[in-house]
């Protein structure tokens, strides 16, 4: 699952604990090989990729909603029929409605990342800057597409959202967005045996350009230098980068000492989770501003600290010096990456320290903390 469908896979049992009456409405049901959202007893299910969109919106209206607690939609023209139907939350996950390309960065003359307020200026940076790929037909589509969902975001009633990087995005193009607590799975696995060997460094997530995993590889090497002594990566996860990582990665251990990189596949949260109670240190190497990178409190519960590149919702979590160390992300460096790793591991005095800063960062992101303030940011919607 991605961190939507975590989300929902979450909020739908606790919704339902808390005696609301459920309909789950879903576009589509796919990929077929990843765990599905499951929905408990008597909740309504309506795909609308099985039965139909016109069928789906019909069957959604029916069942008369009071309000509508919207996450990402894909289509605007689908969003639009659902706006018709109930007051709507928006829950912001995403750059869509805020960014030509979804990604809010540039990738030259270096990667780094953007704070411009969308717009037709955007048209000007796109080629320039890299905001996308390299088909002007592309550009305008695009363009057309998220100027039509940012139009769309003024039919919202509310908005909510993870972090204040995310509210001050939505604050830049004049709407209000309340940042609530992010829930993150409470454990769910057995214990782990600790690598005895030396570090044990972990990245966990997808394997595609934005997620920087590349830039851990080429730091491994200072890493392992610096540390002296041995040093293990673990990449878990799957995407389009996996073989370009690989072979960076084999050529990377051909010249240092005391350096393996393992690459795991995409793992359950169990397996992950059992991953990370044998881990050192997470590293989340994200080039774009991550909305919020729920991975990281997920890995502070096992009392793991992180090391980061400083941009995006990142902060709301990652307290420099408190819960890991954050490296420079404008632009974002290797070295940056390798020095705020060994920041995190060079005295034991300070890495027992984040440790426990991190396990205390993680009480701050519970469902327990969560559900109460969504209730009554949808209560205030419902009919009386």
């Amino acid at each position: 699952m991605g961190g939507v469908e975590d989300y929902v896979s979450m909020l739908i049992p606790a919704l339902h604990g808390a005696r609301s009456a459920l309909a789950f409405w879903h576009e589509v049901d796919a990929p077929h090989d990843r765990a599905r959202i499951e929905v408990p007893r008597g909740t309504m299910d309506i795909c609308a990729a099985d039965v139909g969109l016109e069928t789906s919106i019909r069957q959604l209206r029916d069942w008369k909603p009071d309000v509508l607690y919207l996450q990402g939609v894909q289509s605007p023209e689908v969003e639009a029929k659902l706006l018709e139907i109930a007051p709507a939350v928006c829950f912001v996950h995403d750059y869509s409605a805020t960014c030509i390309s979804g990604t809010k960065m540039f990738a030259r003359p270096h990667a780094a990342p953007c704070d411009r307020r969308f717009g037709p200026a955007c048209l000007a940076h796109y080629f320039p800057s890299g905001c996308g790929g390299n088909n002007p037909l592309t550009m305008w589509r695009l363009f057309a597409t998220q100027s039509n969902r940012l139009r769309q975001f003024h039919r919202y009633a509310a908005f909510v959202t993870s972090s204040e990087h995310m509210r001050k995005e939505m604050e830049h193009h004049g709407l209000h967005a309340e940042v609530l607590p992010f829930p993150i799975a409470a454990d769910a696995s057995n214990g782990a045996t600790r690598w005895g060997g030396g570090w044990q460094l972990l990245f966990a997530g997808r394997m595609e350009n934005l997620k920087g995993g590349d830039y851990l590889i080429e730091a491994a090497p200072e890493v392992a230098r610096a540390t002296h002594r041995p040093l293990r990566v673990i990449l878990a996860g799957e995407g389009r980068e996996r073989a370009h990582w690989q072979a960076l990665a084999e050529r990377v251990q051909k010249t240092t000492a005391d350096l393996t990189i393992e690459f795991t596949g995409w793992l359950s949260k169990e397996q992950l989770s059992g991953l990370m109670k044998g881990c050192d240190l997470l590293v989340v190497p994200s080039l774009w501003p991550e909305p919020f990178g729920s991975v990281g409190p997920f890995a502070a519960q096992y009392g793991l600290p992180a090391a980061a590149f400083a941009s995006g919702g990142i902060p709301d979590w990652l307290g420099e010096g408190v819960t890991g160390h954050l490296a420079p992300a404008d632009p974002p460096t290797p070295q940056g990456l390798a020095k705020a790793i060994v920041q995190c591991l060079e005295d034991p005095a300070h890495y027992a320290a984040l440790r426990n800063g991190a396990r205390e960062m993680a009480t701050r992101f519970t469902m327990e903390r969560h559900l109460p303030a969504l209730m009554a940011r949808l209560s205030a919607l419902a009919p009386q």
